[in-house]
C-alpha cells in the first residue's frame, strides 16, 4: 500500500527514525483541506511511542479540526537542522514521514494526560504544564495520528 522508498541507501534505520521523532520539536502535518486543496501546517507534537502515535494539541474549531474529522488520512513530516561537513557548504538533513489515521481522543483522562506529555516537552518545568492544564485543560483538543507507516531519510542537500 506504501510506496517504497525510491532512493533506499538514504533510508535511516528504524532506531534512528524514532529518535528524531523523540528529539525534534517541531513538524508539518498535511491534511485534505477545503475543496480538496493540500492545507499543510506546522505543529508541535509528542511521539508516544509506546502507542506508536504522534500526538498534538490544538482547539475544538478552525481548519485543522474540521479537515481532520472530514478525512482522516494525513502525514506528517519532521526534519532536523541538519549539518555540514567542514569546508562544505551543502546540509546532511535527517526526516521523517509519517502516514496513518488520525482522530481526536474522546476520553477526557486521556486528553489531560496526552496535553501534560506535548506540555512537558515544551515548557520549562512541570509546574508550568500543570498552571496551563488547570487554566486551558477544560477546552483543549488533543489528536492522535495512528502511524501505519513511516521512513526515515538522511538527504545531503546540495
Amino acid at each position: 500500500m506504501f510506496r517504497k522508498m525510491r532512493r533506499f541507501r538514504q533510508q535511516m534505520s528504524e532506531e534512528d527514525t524514532k529518535k528524531l521523532l523523540r528529539e525534534e520539536r517541531r513538524g508539518v502535518l498535511a491534511m485534505k483541506g477545503d475543496d480538496d486543496y493540500p492545507y499543510a501546517i506546522p505543529m508541535n507534537f509528542w511521539y508516544d511511542e509506546k502507542n506508536n502515535r504522534i500526538c498534538f494539541h490544538g482547539a475544538s474549531e478552525g481548519h485543522k479540526i474540521d479537515s481532520v474529522r472530514s478525512h482522516p488520512k494525513v502525514s506528517f513530516c519532521v526534519y532536523d537542522a541538519g549539518y555540514q561537513d567542514e569546508g562544505d557548504w551543502a546540509y546532511h538533513v535527517h526526516s521523517a514521514v509519517v502516514f496513518g489515521k488520525i482522530a481526536e481522543i474522546k476520553d477526557r483522562a486521556e486528553t489531560i494526560e496526552t496535553a501534560r506529555q506535548i506540555g512537558l516537552k515544551y515548557y520549562p518545568d512541570a509546574e508550568s504544564v500543570e498552571a496551563e492544564i488547570e487554566k486551558a485543560g477544560g477546552r483543549v483538543v488533543c489528536l492522535a495520528l495512528e502511524i501505519e507507516h513511516m521512513t526515515g531519510k538522511l538527504v545531503y542537500e546540495q
